[in-house]
């Protein structure tokens, strides 16, 4: 239960408690008892309630290129891992013999060249000669490209930094290309030092939904802590089954707490503004007209009914859009036993901050 639902709760019970003292001392003539709540000037927002999936800001499957024998794995489960990391090595040995034997030729062909060109400057040698050798050094060059790129594709290299998930294979397997049927994935790679949070909202609430739109994330897995982000796309079609839009959102996961797949719930922010706020329990509601009994200064006075036109509603808040000065203090407690012109005195003072027992010696060092 939330502190201002506790505090709303335990209230309530405090002027039942002390409801016989209030109606002697109305018999009486007296002020009534009452708690008062300043008018507080805030910075509110609308809240629009979503669910959402979270996924990795970059994910893909490896897999392989070629079908070869693994010789060699250098990472393990759920390793961290940097952009052009070798993971897993497969047989190259043909290719790395071709190689070879590319090299030789291509270092012959180069020292024939070097030799030839100088001597046909100077004429002692033929240009057709020449011309050959450097077709050979260009073939060789050319070659030597291609066997690298095959070697390549026996290796598997990390496209970016992330987390590596789990091993799908060992030394020895056969790799065959493909995610599909058949084909291997040797592991998959999350980039998760950002997440996507990707959402949907009603089309009602599309001329509000913007790019840098805060929003707070929560997941029953860490059900007492609060992930912020803000809208990073939105996109260009609503859905016509649905009448929804879907929406992305960026959050930043330095702990690494997030997961792809993981189920949020998320609340936008929006309309963000600078508004009068009063407590809810201050509002007394009489058909389509809303009321509050306001206070002047000093410990015993009168009341006055002022009527309130009212906005959004927040936990245990509500927004004033007119009626009521910053400043004004309205009856909190005690509202439904007084009236206008009706005296009272003020046992306590109830701000956003104070505590329960704060409010308690207040009252308490009033007297009864």
């Amino acid at each position: 239960m939330s502190q201002v639902k506790w505090k709303a709760l335990c209230l309530t019970g405090i002027f039942s408690a002390l409801g016989l003292v209030q109606s002697a001392l109305a018999q009486r003539g007296g002020p009534t008892p009452v708690f008062v709540a300043p008018v507080e000037k805030r910075d509110i927002y609308d809240e629009v309630e979503a669910l959402g999936t979270l996924q990795a800001n970059e994910n893909v499957n490896l897999v392989a290129n070629v079908t070869e024998r693994i010789t060699a794995i250098y990472f393990d489960d759920n390793q961290q891992v940097k952009k052009g990391d070798v993971l897993v090595e497969m047989d190259a040995a043909e290719e790395k013999a071709e190689l070879a034997a590319e090299s030789s030729k291509q270092k012959e062909a180069n020292r024939q060249v070097k030799r030839l060109r100088p001597l046909v400057a100077k004429g002692a040698a033929s240009k057709s000669s020449l011309d050959g050798w450097e077709r050979e050094l260009a073939t060789a060059n050319a070659r030597i490209l291609a066997i690298k790129s095959r070697i390549d594709e026996r290796r598997i290299v990390a496209p970016f930094d992330g987390v590596v998930g789990l091993r799908n294979i060992s030394v020895g397997d056969m790799a065959v290309p493909g995610s599909g049927q058949g084909g291997s994935i040797i592991t998959t790679i999350d980039d998760i030092s950002k997440m996507k949070l990707d959402f949907s909202v009603p089309e009602i609430f599309l001329s509000s939904l913007q790019k840098g739109i805060v929003i707070e994330a929560q997941s029953s897995a860490y059900p007492q802590k609060t992930f912020e982000g803000s809208v990073t796309s939105i996109d260009s079609r609503i859905d016509p089954r649905t009448r929804s839009v879907r929406a992305r959102a960026m959050l930043d996961n330095p702990e690494a707490l997030l997961k792809a797949g993981m189920l949020m719930r998320i609340k936008l922010k929006k309309n963000p503004r600078t508004a009068l706020v009063i407590p809810e329990m201050a509002i007394v509601a009489t058909g389509r007209q809303n009321s509050v009994m306001v206070v002047a200064d000093g410990d015993e006075t009168k009341v006055a009914k002022k009527e309130v036109k009212l906005g959004s509603r927040m936990l245990g808040f509500v927004e004033i859009l007119s009626g009521l000065n910053e400043k004004d203090r309205v009856v909190t407690d005690g509202v439904l036993r007084v009236r206008d012109g009706s005296k009272v005195i003020i046992k306590a003072t109830d701000t956003s901050s104070a505590s329960l027992n704060e409010l308690l010696q207040q009252s308490a060092q009033k007297g009864p």
